[in-house]
C-alpha cells in the first residue's frame, strides 16, 4: 500500500522495532515519535502523495487499516489534516473501509478514578487512551460527533477543590490526542447531552451552589460556538438526551413540577426552535443507548426487562433479559457491530456479557460475548472511523 510504505521510510530505528513487533498496535506508536517525520515550509505546496492526483492520493490514505492513523498523522500537516476532516470519513466510508470501535470509561481499582480503554471485536484487548485534560471530575456529559469524542462540564472532584465547569475536550479518534474546545455558556453536571444532525445540545443539569437548570444551548462544530436556544419549560437533571428522527429526546431524571422521578419527555424540534411534550417516558434509567433507530433503556427498578421505544409511534416494547447470576446485578450499555452489550456491573470473574441481536431469528436474539472492559463500565461510546 503506497501511504503505508511511505510512512514506513521516514520511521525511525526503534519505530520500525515496534511496528514489527506489535503491528495492530499503532496507538502506541505514535507516542514514541515527538518529531515531525518530515518538514515542509507551511508556504510550499507539495501533493500529498508525489505522482498521484490528490484525489486518488486520499483515497489511498483512506484505505490505510485504522489503527496506522495516528502515526501517519505526523507525517506531516497535509496529512494530518485530511485525517482530522469530514471528508476523509466520507471517502473511507464510500471505499468500506470504516471501522467501529467501542470506547468504554473504565473506573480504576478503589475508585479512585477512571480511564478511557478501547475494545473492538477483533479480540485485541485492551488499548488505553492518553489521560482526559483538565481535573478530575464526575457527572459531566459524553457525545460522540463526526468522528469525535466530546467530554462536556461536570463536577471537579479533586482534593480541595469543588466547582462546576464548562469546559469541553475533544478526543480526535483518529489521532489518539486529546484538544480543548470552546467552552459551554453555562456550567452544568448532571445534565442531558446528545448529538442531533451534527450539532450538539447540553440541556438542564445542576450550576452554580447546586441550582436545577432549564436552560438548553447547541453546539455548532464549524463555528466552534455554543449558542443558547429555549429553555425547558420546567428545570431538569438527572436526565439523559437522545437524537431521534432528526429531533432531540430529553428523558429520565427529576424537574421540579413532580414528585419524584419524571415520566414526562420533553421532544426539542430544532427547525422551529420549540419544546413539545410526551408523558410515556421512562424513569429512573440506568443506562441507555440507540440501535437501529430506536432508543433501549434499562430502569432501576427492572433490570430484567429491555424498554424499546420506536419514535415512529411513540410505542414502548418490553424485553425479558436473561438471567445472568444474582438478579440484582445491573448492567451498562454498549454498542458494536448492530448489536447491544449489556456489561454486568458485577465485576465477579463468571459474569459474561450478555448480547442483544435485533435482527436475530426469535429464540436467538440472545447470546454472549467474549468482550469485556478491565474494570467496571462507567459508560461507552461507539465511533466509527
Amino acid at each position: 500500500m503506497p501511504a503505508l510504505e511511505l510512512v514506513k521510510e521516514h520511521l525511525t530505528e526503534s519505530e520500525m522495532h515496534f511496528l514489527n513487533k506489535n503491528p495492530m498496535d499503532m496507538l502506541s506508536l505514535s507516542k514514541l515519535s515527538s518529531h515531525t517525520i518530515f518538514q515542509m515550509s507551511p508556504d510550499s505546496y507539495c501533493p500529498i502523495l508525489p505522482g498521484l492526483p490528490d484525489d486518488v492520493a486520499k483515497y489511498c490514505i483512506a484505505l490505510v487499516p485504522r489503527s496506522y492513523l495516528p502515526v501517519m498523522g505526523v507525517v506531516c500537516k497535509r496529512w494530518r489534516s485530511f485525517i482530522q476532516s469530514k471528508e476523509f470519513l466520507a471517502v473511507r466510508k464510500d471505499a468500506g473501509k470504516l471501522e467501529e470501535w467501542l470506547y468504554v470509561l473504565t473506573g480504576d481499582a478503589g475508585g479512585m478514578g477512571n480511564h478511557w480503554e478501547i475494545l473492538d471485536n477483533l479480540g485485541g484487548g485492551h488499548q488505553l487512551l492518553p489521560p482526559m485534560p483538565g481535573p478530575l471530575k464526575t457527572a459531566f456529559g459524553v457525545v460522540v460527533l463526526d468522528g469525535m469524542l466530546l467530554v462536556m462540564g461536570g463536577y471537579v472532584t479533586e482534593v480541595g477543590t469543588s466547582c462546576v465547569c464548562a469546559d469541553v475536550y475533544q478526543y480526535d479518534s483518529r489521532l489518539n490526542r486529546w484538544g480543548e474546545l470552546a467552552k459551554m455558556n453555562v456550567a452544568r453536571y448532571d445534565f442531558a447531552c446528545a448529538e442531533v444532525d451534527g450539532v450538539v445540545y447540553a440541556v438542564g443539569g445542576f450550576g452554580f451552589d447546586g441550582e436545577s437548570l432549564s436552560s438548553a444551548e447547541v453546539y455548532d462544530p464549524d463555528m466552534n460556538e455554543w449558542s443558547l436556544i429555549e429553555s425547558l419549560r420546567r428545570p431538569r437533571w438527572g436526565c439523559f438526551a437522545c437524537g431521534l428522527e432528526g429531533k432531540l429526546y430529553i428523558m429520565g431524571g427529576r424537574s421540579s413540577f413532580t414528585i419524584g422521578n419524571s415520566k414526562f419527555v420533553d421532544v426539542y424540534n430544532s427547525k422551529h426552535n420549540t419544546w413539545c411534550e410526551m408523558k410515556n417516558g421512562c424513569v429512573m434509567v440506568t443506562s441507555h443507548a440507540v440501535l437501529d433507530k430506536k432508543l433501549f433503556c434499562m430502569e432501576w427498578k427492572n433490570q430484567r426487562k429491555l424498554a424499546i421505544f420506536n419514535p415512529v409511534d411513540n410505542s414502548w416494547k418490553m424485553v425479558p433479559v436473561p438471567l445472568t447470576g444474582s438478579s440484582r446485578v445491573g448492567f451498562q450499555f454498549g454498542i458494536l457491530n448492530g448489536k447491544l452489550l449489556l456489561f454486568s456491573l458485577e465485576e465477579e470473574p463468571w459474569y459474561q456479557t450478555l448480547l442483544y441481536d435485533p435482527d436475530a431469528s426469535p429464540g436467538s436474539e440472545w447470546q454472549t460475548s467474549s468482550l469485556k472492559p478491565s474494570g467496571l463500565c462507567l459508560c461507552s461510546v461507539t465511533i466509527k472511523a
